[in-house]
């Protein structure tokens, strides 16, 4: 059967127990559904390696908010995005309060669906400078940095490389890493955020995975955010095909069928700067505890 790609820990989950029936337990993951500000959350737990080689993803807790009521335009989505946000990515955080946090957007500013990372580093608070100069004023705030680190092409530089690199200068206690990802459904695709203690690699949901930015590799922890702004073409079929009756597919009816193809909602200009200054908003009420909603607005409108 052809395999959907997905950088969704959830659509993982949802694929195995689709391949092996609702019923059946999976050996090493745990999964629950709740609710934060009015938004489903799903908590996926990979706790052993035979639950990473069942899901495809390493062991860690990957999170995802739905932030349909967003993209409605519900009374008071934006600010309960945020919120909801803010209080789920602060139970992920390494860091303990007071300490720096970096804050690294990934991808291309050049391509809209892509742009989601630096454009939410934009969004976000930094107070490195005022803390470390201003202390009189600044001293109760998180030291907090952010940068957009490129992509290859128009740096010459691997973004993991550039991120060793200040991370080795600045030391910060954890790194915040903000990138799109591939979803397996269309309706999910600017319509959940996935945050994830696991680290992320860099242009993996389009089938171009640079250097791995975890743990490992940087040496401190890192918080993956992410949001699904694409959807594989064949995934896209093979999903529409199955949702039709036709869930048993032939892998070589989809061999080299819009292979390199990328599918995207033409509404994504939008939707991307929406979900940036969520993220963006969110991120900074994790960081800076002492906010609320109307602080965090009044620092970054």
């Amino acid at each position: 059967m052809y395999k959907r790609r997905t950088d969704l820990a959830m659509e993982a989950h949802e694929l195995w127990k689709e391949s092996a029936g609702e019923t059946t337990r999976l050996e090493g993951v745990e999964a629950r559904d709740t609710t934060r500000e009015g938004f489903q959350v799903t908590t996926v737990k990979v706790l052993s390696e035979a639950g990473a080689a069942a899901l495809d993803k390493p062991v860690g807790t990957y999170v995802t908010l739905v932030l349909d009521g967003l993209l409605r335009r519900e009374d008071d989505a934006f600010p309960r995005a945020a919120r909801a946000l803010a209080a789920e990515l602060r139970a992920l955080l390494p860091a303990a309060p007071g300490e720096e946090v970096l804050v690294v957007g990934l991808g291309n500013r050049a391509i809209t669906p892509d742009a989601v990372g630096p454009l939410a580093a934009d969004h976000t608070l930094v107070t490195r400078h005022l803390v470390d100069r201003v202390p009189e004023h600044f001293g109760a705030f998180r030291p907090v940095s952010a940068i957009a680190a490129g992509v290859l092409a128009s740096t010459g530089m691997e973004s993991g490389e550039l991120v060793a690199a200040l991370v080795e200068k600045t030391r910060p206690a954890c790194v915040i890493a903000i990138d799109a990802l591939a979803s397996r459904s269309l309706r999910r695709v600017c319509r959940t955020v996935q945050l994830a203690d696991t680290g992320i690699i860099p242009g993996s949901g389009v089938g171009n995975a640079r250097m791995a930015l975890n743990r490992e590799s940087l040496g401190v922890p890192v918080v993956a955010v992410g949001v699904p702004t694409v959807v594989d073409a064949a995934t896209l079929c093979a999903d529409v095909l199955s949702e039709a009756g036709m869930a048993e597919l032939d892998p070589a009816a989809l061999s080299g069928a819009g292979e390199g193809v990328i599918v995207t909602p033409r509404e994504i200009d939008s939707q991307v700067r929406d979900l940036a200054k969520v993220l963006g908003f969110g991120i900074t009420l994790a960081l800076q505890e002492g906010l609320n909603f109307a602080d965090a607005e009044l620092f970054l409108s």
